[in-house]
């Protein structure tokens, strides 16, 4: 069995532990990480992982500080249940999400294809465009990893302005305020990114330029909705809404992806105010989504 066989084994034995043996284990790992950094602080998203975590870390540190930044992309029902927990501290960017798309670009596709295609829309670098739309290297080799899927090499000359900034201006730039050692509520099975930080590191990185500590890693998202019921969490209510997560409001990173009815329109029935200013007001998402996707939108409800 190879190595990443192992690590993938193990993996799947964690996953299949009890609840209890989970929350001793997470326990076990954010102790570990606030004997290396004991001012480390819990990143707090005001959703029901990051809720999960608060809750676990403030058992093994009850006075532990969390960061909450507002990005001006939250959710009301967000906002009003990160109010309404304690010792939160709230940061916020310097650029709007308005201002991050007029001078970057819109988030679109995932945020590898946004960088890649991004890059090919500034670059006056002849190797990167090539590198980009053809996956080849300088030393000939094929590398697929480095382009940009053939499905949307048209986005490169579409006339909108297309990026990855959006997540770094908006919520790492302020979340520096966290410190060098944040605790994080991601699992492996959010994507595959983060499977691999989880395959390469396990739950506590003590060796990446910026430590890390997951220690819910290897829970699953039924882990999170039991442990809410069992010890009786408040939790936002945007889930009660039907939104089965609650990233930034506007952002179209894997909206291609989402079974019907998407984020948006979802939206247009909950917050149909925030809907239209998204749509038709100074974002233009209508006429993005339109491009990109082909998307439509069905008129208001009456």
């Amino acid at each position: 069995m190879d190595e990443r066989s192992i690590k993938r084994t193990k993996l799947l034995q964690m996953q299949a532990l009890p609840l209890e043996e989970k929350v001793r284990a997470s326990m076990r790992r954010i102790e570990e990480w606030l004997a290396a950094f004991p001012d480390a602080k819990v990143s707090f998203s005001g959703g029901k992982d990051s809720t999960v975590l608060l809750h676990i870390a403030r058992r093994v540190k009850p006075q532990i500080e969390a960061v909450f930044a507002d990005t001006g992309l939250e959710y009301p029902e967000i906002r009003a249940f990160v109010a309404r927990t304690p010792n939160v501290q709230i940061v916020r960017p310097k650029l709007s999400f308005l201002e991050v798309v007029q001078k970057y670009g819109y988030p679109l596709i995932s945020k590898r294809m946004a960088q890649y295609i991004g890059e090919v829309q500034r670059t006056s670098s002849e190797y990167l465009r090539n590198l980009r739309m053809t996956g080849i290297q300088r030393d000939g080799t094929l590398r697929q990893g480095s382009k940009i899927s053939n499905k949307w090499q048209f986005l490169v000359t579409a006339p909108i302005k297309i990026s990855d900034q959006c997540c770094k201006h908006l919520k790492k730039n302020p979340m520096d305020a966290i410190g060098n050692a944040p605790i994080v509520g991601t699992m492996a099975v959010d994507s595959d990114q983060r499977l691999e930080m989880f395959y390469k590191h396990s739950c506590n990185a003590f060796d990446l330029t910026r430590p890390r500590s997951a220690p819910l890693s290897f829970w699953t998202e039924l882990d999170i909705w039991q442990y809410i019921r069992q010890n009786d969490l408040q939790y936002s209510q945007i889930y009660d809404l039907g939104y089965p997560r609650t990233g930034c409001m506007f952002c179209c990173f894997g909206i291609h992806l989402e079974p019907r009815p998407n984020r948006f329109e979802r939206m247009q029935i909950t917050h149909p105010k925030l809907f239209d200013y998204c749509m038709d007001g100074p974002l233009q998402l209508r006429r993005v989504l339109k491009l990109v996707h082909n998307m439509e939108f069905a008129p208001h409800p009456t």
